[in-house]
């Protein structure tokens, strides 16, 4: 009785979740005529995959496995469940059988109802599963794949990332390499920097240097000025290069609570 409440429950849940996140996702190619409503490192990963379903399938197939870990492990869902896995799958399942992404990918009530589908099935999955596996299996499942789910996430992927920058063209390819190491340095995993860097250097090469992009770029260097503010980056900088961090700046940390040493 358990089981099938929870099923049911994961039903709603995923149905709700993946329309949110395929129409939010579908969104972003129509920003800034309309509000987008997902996540800017879900736009660069689902334009990495260039339209290409199997790429789509795949991405979110690398991430299955430390999502599914985590709820069996932990009885929490990973924040890939939803900007990675369900949005790469329902663009899958759209472009399937039609590889125009204006009317698939870019739709925002296809991917609703795509997203929801597969919302349905992934979340389902995933909790039903969680729920079946006896608790040895459970602690295995943790040590196994977690730890092979995380060599993916990194260093696997900011390597495909970074080569499909530098493949982009030599502007392409600085960029991504200079907010890739930032990214690393900042926030410990690369491949938001370099994606951010694969947008902006496709947009120069495509349309220059007009308001889109110089915008987008000042939106970057605001991203990772607070980013590093806030994940204490410059006292941890201060520290590695045997300087002593300044009081206003410890007081300044402390003022917007992230205390730092």
């Amino acid at each position: 009785m358990v089981t099938w409440l929870i099923i049911f429950k994961s039903l709603i849940i995923g149905a709700l979740v993946g329309f949110g996140v395929g129409a939010g996702a579908a969104r972003m190619f129509h920003a800034p005529n309309v509000q987008g409503m997902g996540a800017f490192r879900t736009f660069g990963e689902l334009n990495a995959c260039q339209g290409d379903p199997v790429s789509h399938f795949s991405f979110g197939l690398g991430f299955l496995f430390n999502s599914w870990a985590s709820v069996v492990g932990a009885g929490a869902f990973t924040q890939d469940v939803e900007h990675r896995i369900i949005p790469n799958w329902a663009a899958a399942s759209l472009l399937w059988k039609n590889r125009n992404v204006e009317e698939t990918l870019h739709n925002p009530k296809k991917m609703a109802i795509a997203g929801a589908v597969v919302g349905m099935v992934v979340v389902t999955l995933m909790n039903s599963t969680a729920v079946a596996i006896p608790q040895s299996m459970q602690a295995i499942a943790t040590k196994v794949l977690v730890p092979a789910a995380n060599w993916l996430i990194n260093p696997v992927m900011p390597i495909v990332f970074w080569t499909a920058a530098l493949d982009a063209g030599k502007r392409t390819g600085i960029w991504g390499t200079v907010l890739g190491g930032l990214a690393h340095l900042i926030m410990g995993n690369a491949v938001p920097g370099i994606v951010l860097g694969i947008l902006i250097g496709k947009g120069v090469d495509d349309g220059g240097w007009n308001r889109i992009t110089k915008t987008l770029v000042g939106a970057v260097i605001l991203l990772f000025i607070l980013s590093g503010f806030f994940r204490g980056f410059d006292a941890a900088l201060l520290h590695a290069i045997h300087v002593n961090v300044p009081q206003w700046l410890i007081e300044l940390h402390k003022f917007f609570g992230s205390a730092v040493k």
